[in-house]
């Protein structure tokens, strides 16, 4: 396993063709742009690393017996299941943001599992190429970009009816040692501080789909790998200071990027699915299924900060004992528990797919994400209500170093004798960053939007069953 700090070199071996603000990136890692997001990675690698978490982010290879990054394991049993909700509001506690590693993690599982069913059935050899692969990932403690998200052209139409044929990526040649594919992913977290991308299949596919049908695992610098940094809220700030940035160390969310694979050429040990379009589904929701766990326990470690935060400032805003302050302040804590039982529910509640894998409950996995993505925007809410229009009207730090107005800046946003006005400003961006537009978005859209949770919930509930068991204590004749 490596420390965070071997992560972060390990990323400077890496030659990533890497697009922001119109200019190639020399230097990825230190990037004024991206280091924040690098350091919020290397914390996964800290935290397995650290003999205070115990097995909280360790774990033993199913396939090797080794000890291994949580972060590259495939859940075998319940208390794997909790401890990867664990695992995730620990990391969101820490990072106060986005930590990047769980969709590469999710994306390791689903295909663990899938691989072995479309070798049940059509007698492939895609599982034992995928183990291999898993293997190699743990052992050398990789961080993996799961790739699912596809641009998807016109949502009306099939990926085989768009007018462009690239906008879910495809094969576009077969060739006797691999593969060539097209197309895109995007809005991939942590994909430009990964070391390779897992690209899955976004949606349910029918037969004329078959090219789209594909998974397969490449190294981020592969030749025709193209990512293009994505654009944040106030991400200008990164280089002009500290404390306006909020939250200078591990930044805002966790780093989107659009990826491009301009016929990139992938070996056949590296393919773990090739036309098989009835499975693509399952692949789908099994993935979700894992990806939206995760949401209530990363989420409610972001919100514990910024429960933290809002009461930090209401204590140095002399609002702390108002009566309205104090219940919004439960509400926030009340709803942060509740995303997070939802995690903690589908894990215990979890069953053993056919390999020996763990997966989640979908309704309760689909249930806690629901509630994250609406939840989320009414904690910030109330932490903006409890915090004031002063979150708005900050005046930047740089006037704090003006000798003109450093003197009335401090004197008149200072509140209390006792606690210097720097640190009013400075809870004060924390929660103005972790309010802003871009986690709230991330967070309702992060794992599939709200509908989709939506109608997984409509397809899991057994609504034959509770019909029966309001007919039975109402005595009503059967429909």
């Amino acid at each position: 396993m490596m420390t965070g700090s071997q992560y972060t070199e390990s990323l400077r071996e890496l030659k990533t063709e890497v697009y922001f603000m119109g200019e190639r990136l020399a230097n990825v890692v230190d990037h004024p742009a991206i280091r924040p997001h690098v350091n919020a990675a290397a914390v996964t690698y800290d935290l397995a690393t650290d003999p205070a978490h115990g097995d909280l982010a360790r774990a033993k290879s199913h396939l090797t017996g080794r000890p291994i990054n949580r972060w590259t394991h495939v859940p075998r049993t319940q208390d794997d299941l909790v401890k990867k909700a664990k695992m995730m509001r620990v990391a969101g506690r820490i990072t106060g943001t986005c930590f990047q590693r769980c969709v590469g993690m999710d994306a390791l599982i689903t295909l663990h599992s899938v691989t072995h069913d479309i070798d049940q059935k059509h007698a492939t050899a895609y599982h034992e190429r995928f183990k291999k692969f898993l293997v190699e990932t743990q052992d050398r403690d990789l961080m993996s970009d799961g790739a699912m998200t596809d641009p998807k052209g016109d949502r009306s139409k099939r990926p085989h009816e768009q007018h462009d044929p690239d906008l879910f990526v495809r094969v576009v040649e077969r060739r006797e040692d691999g593969i060539v594919v097209r197309g895109a992913k995007m809005h991939q977290t942590g994909a430009v501080n990964s070391h390779q991308f897992i690209v899955l299949p976004g949606q349910a596919l029918g037969p004329e789909d078959r090219n789209y049908a594909v998974a397969f695992a490449v190294p981020a610098d592969a030749p025709g790998v193209i990512q293009v940094f994505g654009r944040q809220v106030n991400d200008s700030r990164k280089w002009e200071g500290v404390i306006d940035q909020g939250n200078a160390t591990y930044g805002v969310v966790g780093g989107e990027a659009l990826v491009i694979f301009d016929d990139v050429f992938v070996p056949w040990e590296r393919v773990f699915m090739l036309g098989e379009v009835e499975f693509a589904g399952t692949l789908v929701e099994r993935f979700t299924s894992y990806h939206r766990q995760n949401y209530g326990g990363c989420k409610s470690g972001n919100l514990d900060v910024l429960v933290g935060a809002t009461a930090a400032l209401a204590d140095i805003q002399g609002t702390a004992k108002a009566a309205h302050v104090r219940d919004k302040l439960a509400e926030m804590a009340h709803l942060v528990e509740t995303m997070y039982s939802g995690a903690l529910a589908c894990s215990y509640e979890c069953s053993t797919l056919p390999c020996g894998t763990a997966i989640v409950d979908p309704l309760l996995a689909n249930s806690a994400k629901f509630n994250t993505a609406r939840y989320y925007p009414e904690v910030t809410r109330l932490a903006q209500d409890i915090a004031g229009g002063f979150l708005a009207t900050m005046p930047s730090e740089r006037e704090l170093a003006n000798p003109r107005v450093a003197h009335f800046v401090r004197k008149y946003y200072q509140t209390r004798p006792d606690v210097p006005a720097e640190d009013r400003i400075r809870i004060g961006r924390l929660i103005e960053n972790m309010t802003g537009a871009t986690p709230i978005v991330e967070c309702m859209h992060g794992a599939g939007s709200p509908q989709a949770q939506k109608v997984v919930v409509q397809r899991a509930i057994d609504w034959a069953l509770r019909r029966k068991l309001a007919q039975r204590i109402a005595s009503t004749s059967k429909p």
